[in-house]
């Protein structure tokens, strides 16, 4: 099962958001070997989608998303549905996901 959080992208921004994955003692999950995969769409049906870059650091735990500036400018101001799953020995578990909301630049 998994996360529910809800994420805030400023249009035109850089976008950084790090997760870190614990085990039951509280210490970093290994995920040494594992992949991830993000989209980002208007709605669960949607057929077209963004993709957030997916960083995995092993013994530590993390997992960072990112998008340049160039990818969120191209984001409309609204709300999306997002996801993240990892990937290890072809067994893909969805580990958070929630709602994007989009902030509309001014600057361009």
């Amino acid at each position: 099962m998994s996360i529910k959080t809800n994420l805030t992208v400023d249009q035109g921004a850089n976008f950084i958001y790090n997760i870190y994955l614990i085990d039951v003692n509280g210490d970093p999950f290994n995920i040494t070997g594992y992949t991830g995969n993000s989209q980002i769409r208007r709605t669960y049906t949607s057929n077209s989608y963004v993709t957030m870059n997916v960083a995995v650091t092993g013994i530590t735990g993390l997992i960072s998303l990112a998008m340049n500036a160039y990818t969120t400018s191209q984001l409309s101001h609204n709300r999306y549905v997002y996801d993240v799953e990892l990937t290890a020995n072809n067994v893909v578990s969805r580990i958070v996901e929630g709602i994007v909301t989009v902030n509309p630049g001014v600057t361009r």
